[in-house]
């Protein structure tokens, strides 16, 4: 990008006054946007308040409104729900109300709010500072504040960030919150399927979502339901036949459980509720099943947030500080939010009505339309979903004559299964037939290679590894005898799932097409790796679940150190050379310090890492947490950082150290996982069948694909999901440490140190832009978003 880098060094806070508030419904990440807006307002030289008990405290002023330190928000980033408390309010629904809580915020000199809620709290902060300078006059007629104060704090802004599990809110991807709902759900489900599995039980799951059918679709689509009934997307007359019918065919091929997600907003085309015991009712009725209900209630609030919420929480946080410091008394009040990976201003109000339209339209029974409100995602979601769910009767399936074979490549990943499952199914559906590899290339070699059905991929989206069995060897060794296998078994095209040995696998197949004609197909590399290290894309299948693993173990030995004091642990993480895991994992771990190689560091810089400790023992948060990639550096080993930080901390600290090794390659795909898995394999597999098309030869009855854009990598970049050919990919490649040489995520690397209260320089050019909510057009469903 050739923009002059702009820092915020320039934006300074002094004089300034935040206050921070969450309102409405808690979720999970509240607390580490709390985190990220008081510390990044400290840091920045301003005032920050907790505004406790949402409206109301600002309402009851006194006490409810503080102004707080760096340590008052140490150790609440894995806490679930918020510390500042919520509340509903009803004072300040009316005038009288609003008038109080200006005059609270006056005489504290606050004229910055931080709202964290959903859409009904960002409302009522829209209508309030619109009502502001009105509010103010009133106030000094009324003697409760003078002249002056009218003029100093003539207006007021407000920023938004999106705090809810439902995923409801318009213009944002994901809203925090929803993606440890997301983990509550999953891990529940999971759970259930080994009783159900047991007893051959049908088991009818409610979820949370009154308005908005988010979870329980994703839900649906990361455990392979076989059923789900959502509000924007209500059955077709007849429903009740076409459920049992498919509940009994499931059953008829072995399938000894059943899954079925139902929203409790859940309607049927006449706007009536479907509730999960008509379901049960239903279900017993027509198929005599032994069925039960499970009503997840709170338990979707609850527990400590993901790594994903962490950090796209601590990401808005930053963002909400600088979009307050840049705020005029122009500026409209704005909701900061995620588009792809990519952070965005977007103006609050509309966003509030475009979620108010997509209720409109389901009241008024345009659900078609309520689907394309939601927004690509919500769509995409959708539409992945209906291509999985259900097998066409096979007359009814397109016959092409394909062959397309599955494999993976290089170590296992969580998510590689849900990847196969959808690649199998969406094949067998677009008329090919689907041939699965055992054991990678090396298996190719050795004939490895056997049909596989729709059935046979049932229940795989949970498994954690690689069912196909994976290995790291690369084709180059055995090039003739893969190009005889593909001749053999008369495959035309190929798709690759794995880590930075399928991308140069693909590359190396690439390569020998002047060889072996049989690579002349269309190949298709879908990245799976813990270690996000693949070019051409932001984020792999694994890395999600990777992180989580990282995080939760950090949570339990900061809660070990917590009770011993004056203490400093050194962890170990994997990821090869790219430090992404490291990197994340200490902004969604709150570490003090990460090592990565992509950020060379020497001796001055360790010990600058052990005087910062030193300091920080002196006050209340007496524990520390440096991460280390394993391969940051050859000589700054683990166990010399380990041997530096005790002999320089004598007398003030003692450490620790813990290599995390394999664990962080195990575990059952998170949903991230599940559903990015399962979305860029049914895209790959609509390329793939695209291709075929294109480069069939009618006269010779076969395939022959030899341009550079019929061997691609399918990544995501910023917003978009893209296709780019591998031999283009070669100049973004660091080969020799097998990392990309441009990464996204080392943009992030200075807002993990402004958390950890280092002082450096934050590139903001990419912020700061307020954009409008962009209306998508169906097409776009199939196009971009993930």
């Amino acid at each position: 990008m050739d923009h002059q880098p702009k820092f915020f060094e320039n934006l300074s806070g002094t004089g300034k006054a935040i206050g921070v508030l969450t309102s409405g419904g808690d979720a999970q990440g509240m607390n580490a946007a709390v985190r990220a807006v008081v510390r990044m307002g400290i840091y920045v030289k301003a005032k920050v308040y907790f505004v406790y008990e949402g409206y109301q405290g600002m309402v009851d002023g006194g006490d409810n409104i503080v102004e707080v330190s760096w340590e008052s928000v140490s150790s609440i980033l894995q806490v679930g729900g918020t510390v500042i408390g919520s509340a509903r309010c009803k004072s300040f629904r009316t005038r009288e109300g609003r008038l109080q809580a200006a005059c609270n915020l006056v005489q504290r000199g606050i004229t910055n709010l931080c709202v964290i809620g959903g859409d009904g709290s960002l409302t009522g902060a829209n209508l309030f500072r619109e009502e502001w300078s009105g509010l103010l006059e009133e106030l000094a007629q009324k003697g409760k504040i003078d002249e002056e104060a009218v003029k100093k704090y003539a207006y007021l802004n407000i920023v938004g960030m999106v705090g809810s599990i439902d995923n409801d809110f318009c213009g944002t991807d994901m809203t925090i919150g929803t993606d440890s709902a997301l983990h509550r759900i999953i891990e529940v489900v999971d759970a259930i399927m080994t009783t159900a599995q047991s007893h051959q039980r049908t088991f009818v799951l409610e979820v949370m979502g009154r308005h908005c059918g988010y979870l329980a679709l994703v839900s649906a689509l990361a455990c392979g339901a076989d059923w789900v009934f959502i509000p924007e997307y209500p059955p077709e007359e007849g429903w009740e036949d076409s459920m049992c019918v498919k509940l009994s065919e499931n059953r008829a091929r072995k399938k000894r459980l059943n899954i079925i997600i139902v929203a409790e907003g859940a309607i049927d085309c006449h706007n009536k509720p479907i509730t999960s015991e008509k379901v049960k009712d239903l279900v017993v009725q027509r198929l005599g099943f032994d069925t039960r209900v499970t009503i997840l209630g709170h338990v979707q609030r609850g527990g400590t947030p993901s790594a994903f919420d962490r950090i796209l929480a601590s990401r808005m946080g930053v963002e909400a500080v600088l979009a307050l410091l840049e705020a005029t008394p122009d500026t409209p009040a704005c909701v900061v939010s995620l588009s792809g990976n990519q952070a965005v201003r977007l103006p609050l109000m509309e966003c509030v009505q475009m979620t108010q339209e997509v209720q409109k339209a389901m009241d008024e029974g345009r659900f078609v339309e309520a689907v394309r409100l939601r927004g690509r995602s919500f769509e995409n979601n959708l539409n992945t979903y209906k291509l999985l769910s259900q097998k066409k009767p096979d007359a009814e399936l397109p016959k092409t004559n394909f062959n397309v074979a599955v494999l993976n490549v290089g170590a296992p990943a969580a998510g590689m299964n849900a990847a196969v499952r959808a690649a199998v199914r969406v094949g067998i559906t677009e008329g090919h037939k689907m041939f699965a590899v055992i054991d990678g290339f090396e298996g190719f070699a050795r004939g490895k290679i056997k049909e596989i059905s729709w059935g046979d991929v049932g229940g795989w989206t949970g498994q954690g590894g690689s069912i196909l069995g994976t290995k790291r060897t690369l084709p180059a060794k055995y090039l003739e005898k893969i190009a005889d296998q593909m001749r053999t078994n008369n495959i035309n095209a190929l798709m690759v799932i794995g880590g930075f040995e399928a991308y140069e696998s693909c590359l190396q197949l690439h390569e020998a097409r002047s060889c072996f004609e049989e690579f002349c197909v269309p190949i298709c590399v879908l990245p799976a790796t813990i270690s996000n290290n693949v070019p051409g894309t932001d984020f792999s299948i694994g890395a999600d679940t990777a992180l989580n693993a990282i995080v939760e173990t950090c949570d339990r030995i900061k809660q070990s150190a917590s009770g011993t004091k004056r203490r400093v642990f050194i962890i170990e993480t994997m990821g090869g050379y790219c430090g992404y895991l490291a990197n994340m994992g200490a902004l969604a771990a709150g570490a003090d310090a990460a090592y990565i190689f992509e950020e060379q560091f020497d001796i001055r810089e360790l010990q600058a890492n052990v005087e910062h400790l030193t300091e920080k023992m002196k006050t209340s948060i007496q524990r520390g947490l440096v991460l280390r990639n394993e391969n940051c550096n050859e000589n700054y080993t683990t166990d010399f950082i380990y041997q530096l930080y005790s002999e320089e901390g004598k007398g003030v600290f003692d450490c620790r150290k813990n290599v995390l090794g394999h664990m962080q390659q195990g575990g059952a795909p998170s949903p991230f996982d599940r559903n990015f898995g399962t979305k860029i394999s049914a895209k790959a597999m609509q390329w793939i069948s695209k291709k075929l098309k294109e480069t069939y030869r009618k006269e010779e009855g076969k395939v022959f694909a030899n341009t550079d854009d019929s061997v691609c990598l399918l990544g995501m970049r910023r917003r978009n999901l893209v296709f780019q050919p591998v031999a283009e990919l070669k100049n973004e490649t660091d080969f020799v440490h097998r990392i990309p040489m441009e990464q996204w995520w080392l943009k992030l690397r200075p807002l993990m140190k402004i958390l950890a209260k280092y002082k450096t320089s934050y590139d903001v050019s990419d912020s700061g832009q307020l954009e409008h909510v962009a209306m998508h057009s169906p097409k776009e469903a199939e196009t971009g978003a993930i």
